[in-house]
């Protein structure tokens, strides 16, 4: 029926938290299919973290088309199939969970559109596709997710500043120069909800300040693609001391990285992934982000990748 392909993110960028994020070229594919018995739901998965994530409805893809699916909406002449195929590492601090709700969430628009325009796929295509549709995906991602700035850039693409007001949230894509990262991530179980029960439930007024001028740097720094400015920008007074001192090596893996000439370097998210900013010499720099986590017996990958413009592809796929 239809097949998503969204990118890899980002967040906070060291002080933007919960506000900021990045969509980077490494791309998660979700493929919905009605065939089978009436009523079925099955998920097939391939790749990352494939032979840990459920296969049938309690896999999140799953589970968020099913709660966000409206009665009666729900094909009653086959069933759904529905295949992942993850290029982005799970548990990281890229995003993953974030495309696997957006997958769940555009498939329940595509369901609703084809109960409304049934057999005719072009027009449910173009319904899916529409930036009224897209918009209401988007603002019920962040419902869902609590914050936007995963789901933000990996709907809309590039640099995204997300405010989550209590009934409509202010989305907005910020031009930026060409930029590359390195992103190294260990095998450390940091789940996301966990490292937000961590952080402290009041900051100082000289830390929320702190967090406030940095971030609007770091937006100035990548729009402009000044790497001097990006160095002093990251710095963050909110969340990355708290969560780093509880990821093993991840302080040595960022001294590493700097030494071997990054500009910059941030938690990815809310880690244990580190994401760093550098011109060249991205082999060095990865390789000096898998010896520091190794200095904590810590393995690790990192992936180089560029900063991508474009977010959410959605393309038609027979049945």
């Amino acid at each position: 029926m239809i097949r998503l392909h969204i990118p890899a993110t980002s967040a906070n960028l060291g002080p933007g938290f919960d506000c900021l994020g990045l969509a980077l070229d490494l791309w998660n594919t979700f493929d919905l299919r009605l065939a089978g018995e009436p009523g079925e739901i099955s998920v097939t998965s391939e790749g990352e973290g494939s032979k840990g994530l459920p296969q049938g409805r309690q896999n999140l893809v799953a589970r968020t088309l099913i709660d966000e699916t409206w009665p009666g909406i729900m094909p009653s002449d086959a069933g759904i199939q529905i295949h992942c195929h993850n290029r982005i590492p799970v548990a990281s601090g890229m995003g993953s969970s974030s495309t696997a709700v957006l997958a769940g969430l555009v498939f329940a628009s595509a369901l609703a559109a084809r109960a409304l325009h049934l057999g005719e796929p072009e027009k449910v295509l173009a319904e899916v596709q529409s930036p009224a549709n897209l918009d209401r995906v988007l603002s019920r991602a962040i419902k869902l997710e609590g914050h936007g700035d995963n789901v933000g850039p990996a709907l809309k693409g590039g640099l995204v500043l997300v405010v989550n007001r209590e009934y409509d949230p202010v989305v907005r894509n910020i031009d930026f120069a060409d930029l590359k990262a390195v992103v190294c991530v260990p095998d450390y179980n940091f789940l996301t909800s966990e490292a937000r029960a961590m952080l402290p439930g009041e900051v100082t007024r000289t830390d929320a300040i702190h967090n406030i001028g940095h971030s609007m740097l770091v937006v100035e720094a990548l729009r402009t693609g000044d790497k001097k400015l990006l160095a002093q920008a990251i710095s963050d007074r909110i969340h990355e001391p708290t969560r780093m001192a509880l990821i093993p090596g991840a302080h040595e893996a960022k001294r590493g990285a700097l030494a071997e000439g990054a500009h910059a370097v941030a938690l990815s998210g809310a880690g244990p992934g580190l994401i760093a900013f550098a011109d060249d010499d991205h082999l060095g720099i990865g390789m000096a982000m898998v010896h520091g986590f190794a200095q904590s017996g810590i393995k690790a990958r990192y992936w180089t990748l560029d900063a991508v413009r474009q977010g959410l592809r959605i393309e038609s796929v027979a049945s």
